[in-house]
Formats: C-alpha cells, sequence, structure tokens
C-alpha cells in the first residue's frame, strides 16, 4: 500500500512537472516565432547592400544538429560538452535517439528507482541505486556500440580482400568501395555505402575517411584510412596492401579469440563469487528466518545489508576489468 501510494505522488508530481514544462514551451516557441517574423520582416525591407543584414539573412541557411526536439532543453544542452560525445555515442551505436531523449530516460529511471529502492533500503543506499539506475540507458548504448564495433571487426578482413581483389581487377577505388557495400553484410557495408556516398557527393575522399574513422574507431580501421591516403599521395600498390592488411586482421582476431577463451574462467569466476552470496542470504531466509531477521530489526541491518549488496556489485566490475585482457 505504501509503495503504490508512493508511486502514484510521483506519477502526479511527474504529470505536473510535465504539463508545466510543457505551457512554458509553448510560451517560449510563441516568442520564438514572434521574434523569427520581426527579424525577416525587418531583412526584407533592408538595402541590398547591407553587408550586417545580408549575413544575418544567410546565417539561416546554416544547419545546427539539435540535440533534443525540446527547445528549450536543446538550448540548455549546448552548454554542456558531455553532450556531444553522448551523441556521438549514439550514432556509432546506430541508434536514433537524440542526446536530450537519453538524458530524459536517465533522469526519469533515476527518480523511479530512488522512489522505489527508498522504501526498503536507506536513504544513502537508495541515492546511489538510483545513481546506478540513471546510468542503464548508457550502458545499454556501450553495449550495443561494442557489440557493433566487434561484427565490424570480424568481418572487415572479408571486406578488404574483396577490395584487393576488385583493384586488381582494374575497378578504381570509389567503384570498389560501392561494389563491397552492395555485396557485404552489415554493419561494414552500411559504413562503406556512407563513406562512398560522401565521397561522391563533394566532400571528398580525405574528409569520407576521416568521418569513417570518427564514426568507427577501431585500429584497423585506421590503419585502412592511413593507407588508402598514403597511396593517393604516393602511389603504389594498393591491393598486396590490402591483402597483407587483411591477413594480420585475421592473425588479430585468432589471438583476441584464445585470450577471450581463457578470460573466460575469470569471468564465470566473477560471476559465481558475485551471485553465491546473495544466493546464500535468500536460501538462509527460507531455512533460519529468525537468523537473517537481525538484519531488518537492528538500526544497523540494512545499512549492513545495502552496504554487502553493493560491495559484491563493485567487486564484479572490478574482477570484470582485471581478466578484460586487451590485445
Amino acid at each position: 500500500m505504501i509503495l503504490a501510494s508512493s508511486l502514484a505522488f510521483f506519477l502526479v508530481i511527474f504529470l505536473v512537472g510535465s504539463i508545466l514544462t510543457a505551457v512554458a514551451w509553448m510560451a517560449f516557441l510563441k516568442m520564438r516565432a514572434e521574434e523569427t517574423e520581426a527579424a525577416h520582416l525587418e531583412a526584407t525591407t533592408a538595402e541590398p547592400w547591407d553587408e550586417k543584414e545580408v549575413g544575418q539573412t544567410d546565417s539561416v541557411l546554416l544547419r545546427r544538429e539539435r540535440f533534443s526536439s525540446i527547445t528549450f532543453l536543446d538550448s540548455l544542452l549546448n552548454h554542456f560538452d558531455f553532450v556531444e560525445i553522448l551523441k556521438i555515442r549514439c550514432e556509432q551505436a546506430q541508434l536514433n535517439w537524440t542526446a536530450g531523449r537519453v538524458i530524459s530516460m536517465m533522469l526519469l529511471i533515476s527518480v523511479t528507482s530512488f522512489a522505489i529502492l527508498a522504501q526498503f533500503i536507506p536513504t544513502w543506499a537508495a541515492t546511489l541505486g538510483g545513481m546506478f539506475a540513471a546510468m542503464l540507458p548508457y550502458f545499454y548504448i556501450l553495449n550495443r556500440r561494442n557489440k557493433r564495433f566487434q561484427k565490424f571487426r570480424e568481418n572487415f578482413p572479408d571486406v578488404l580482400d574483396s577490395l584487393a581483389r576488385a583493384l586488381r581487377a582494374g575497378y578504381p577505388l570509389s567503384a570498389a568501395m560501392d561494389m563491397i557495400a552492395s555485396e557485404t553484410a552489415p554493419p561494414v557495408s552500411e559504413e562503406m555505402q556512407r563513406t562512398s556516398t560522401e565521397a561522391n557527393l563533394g566532400r571528398g575522399w580525405p574528409h569520407a575517411l576521416e568521418n569513417l574513422g570518427t564514426r568507427v574507431p577501431l585500429l584497423e580501421v585506421h590503419m585502412f584510412i592511413a593507407a588508402v591516403q598514403l597511396h593517393s599521395r604516393t602511389g603504389g600498390k594498393l591491393s598486396e596492401v590490402m591483402g597483407g592488411m587483411a591477413e594480420n586482421m585475421r592473425e588479430s582476431l585468432a589471438l583476441q579469440g584464445e585470450v577471450r577463451s581463457l578470460a573466460a574462467h575469470g569471468k564465470l569466476t566473477g560471476m559465481v563469487l558475485t551471485i553465491l552470496p546473495i544466493g546464500i542470504g535468500i536460501m538462509m531466509m527460507f531455512v533460519s528466518p529468525n537468523y537473517m531477521r537481525v538484519l531488518f530489526n537492528h538500526p544497523i541491518g540494512k545499512d549492513l545489508a545495502a552496504a554487502a549488496v553493493i560491495c559484491l556489485i563493485l567487486a564484479h566490475f572490478v574482477i570484470r576489468k582485471i581478466v578484460d585482457i586487451e590485445v
């Protein structure tokens, strides 16, 4: 009953806040529209040789990517540098999420988690739990990004082999990129197609390859970009370079697979050590409830239980960091 009433209270607060935000946003949009209309009217009545007014009207043509569909939130997020990093992470994970949407989800999850946990555990532990729950959307983005990069890394040697064969057959680099983009599987085909499109639409290969390195910040991709740029300046047999890079990348992937197989035992051990104390505690609640009831009835029992769970979670991440060997 207490939980239901608490959730109803926070739901009412959230709805009231949403209504007030919507009203303020509509008022801001109306004010913005009136200012834009006044500026447009002033620009149309200005002299043609007025350089200041011409510069102002030309600046309207410049496009800026918005961090949020809400104007007030977009203006607020423009003052923080981490928002740009969050936007890049979403693009690398191939998620059509704006930074404002991610931050709104993080805030909503944090408040909801704190409201639920505060009913069962101490306030300091509920605060830490809400902070951890707020990071779940960001962890999801990183997990999806890492999986996409891993799939890209596994398919990239085959793409380089296909590119090398196309170059040996006499195809230019642009045509070879279009061919492998249509024949390979995502996510490599998507990135290659986007790179080829940017280069063919007037951006140029240096700028297109630089954008590829930003979207896919992998060592293999940077080696490929460096080889193409060096070939454009000095010449040489690019097909042989691509073939050698593909062979070296396969050997590196095989070594990484062996390392992951050896580290799997350590990760499994960390998971068992994390779950085992919690499982024993749950079992003791059924076997000897009077023995475990002290943790809930004693004034500092809940603090000790919450501290133990937090230490277990931290230890799990420490173990995963230790056994995560980079090659």
